[in-house]
């Protein structure tokens, strides 16, 4: 015990008192525990984020075995990135395939994270500076044709409950470019008559969407069949046909795969043989935008990203658009 007070704590001598003053944690374990603390509560991080980081920093000192910050170089890095680079995870055993480019840079953000927070408490181990992340190939956008969507939009014709249900999903989709996870924490007091309502996104921002008359009328629509009392706006609901609606007390909100399966169906009835996802259709949200003569910047709001990188990935619209203005333009010889 004695041993432990000293390792942990100095004294001060002042007045003939002794005051014991504890010492900042020294062992990374200590570091990553405060450290993950600090990005959920002070940088108001997702819980699935402060998760992530601990898996990705834990393994790393599992790995190199550093147990003071010293202990973190650039051999021990490099060391990690090589062995990670040669990893086998999941279903990919069989194919031999490895730990993809953007996985193994998601490992070296939280590690760079990690390093920046100790250089903030005046820690001395190796500079974030020094970890470069790896060339990533450039993203490919999957992408449905204008008459797909149109399709898709118009899968659910039915005025029944969960007709009305799965139309406003694929509306409210294509008209606020919603990540799904911002969808199925909607509840159903928002005021849709005024044509927008304030969300919040990634890390705890909060951004204004916008409300297409489609998406707002089907709403309207879909919310007057409701006679629950669930806060959710989109719930479960009983499909089976001449079973009764289920008790307020059974009606839970929908879950994020329970929305990326009637997305999945509705693509399906629309005839569409491509992967359609809720992610998909924000994909379309954003090149409407973008085709229709939004500059990237307003974009970039609505969709509620940090970094103008990454909207950036939708420049391929207006790239096509100038490869026309060119042919058309530019002096032929």
């Amino acid at each position: 015990m004695g041993k432990k007070l000293l390792h942990n704590s100095f004294f001060i001598l002042f007045g003939g008192i002794i005051i014991v003053r504890h010492t900042m944690a020294t062992t990374l374990e200590q570091l990553k525990t405060e450290f993950l603390e600090h990005i959920e509560i002070e940088k108001g991080r997702s819980l699935k984020t402060v998760e992530n980081y601990d898996h990705y920093i834990t393994r790393f000192l599992n790995f190199s075995k550093a147990k003071e910050p010293s202990d973190i170089n650039a051999t021990s890095v490099k060391d990690f990135r090589l062995w990670l680079n040669r990893q086998s995870m999941g279903n990919n055993r069989a194919t031999g395939k490895t730990v993809s480019r953007k996985t193994q840079n998601y490992y070296m953000i939280a590690l760079r994270v990690f390093l920046k927070y100790l250089t903030r408490k005046k820690i001395k181990s190796m500079s974030a500076e020094e970890i470069d992340l790896a060339k990533v190939p450039e993203r490919h956008l999957d992408l449905i044709s204008p008459s797909e969507l149109s399709r898709l939009l118009k899968s659910s014709p039915g005025e029944d409950i969960k007709s009305l249900r799965d139309r406003a999903i694929l509306e409210l989709l294509f008209s606020t470019g919603l990540r799904v996870s911002e969808l199925c924490s909607l509840t159903n007091d928002i005021d849709f008559t005024q044509g927008e309502f304030s969300i919040r996104g990634k890390g705890g921002k909060i951004r204004v969407v916008f409300i297409s008359e489609e998406a707002r009328s089907v709403l309207k629509k879909y919310l007057s069949l409701r006679k629950d009392m669930s806060d959710a706006l989109f719930v479960q609901l009983d499909s089976l046909k001449g079973k009764k609606q289920k008790n307020d007390m059974d009606i839970k909100p929908l879950t994020r795969r329970s929305v990326e399966r009637i997305v999945k169906q509705c693509a399906a009835k629309a005839g569409i043989s491509k992967k359609v996802t809720p992610h998909v259709i924000r994909h379309c949200f954003a090149t409407d935008l973008l085709s229709n003569g939004a500059d990237i910047r307003s974009v970039q709001v609505m969709l509620g990203h940090a970094n103008i990188a990454t909207t950036q990935i939708y420049t391929h619209v207006t790239d096509a658009k100038l490869r026309e203005i060119h042919k058309k333009f530019h002096s032929k010889r």
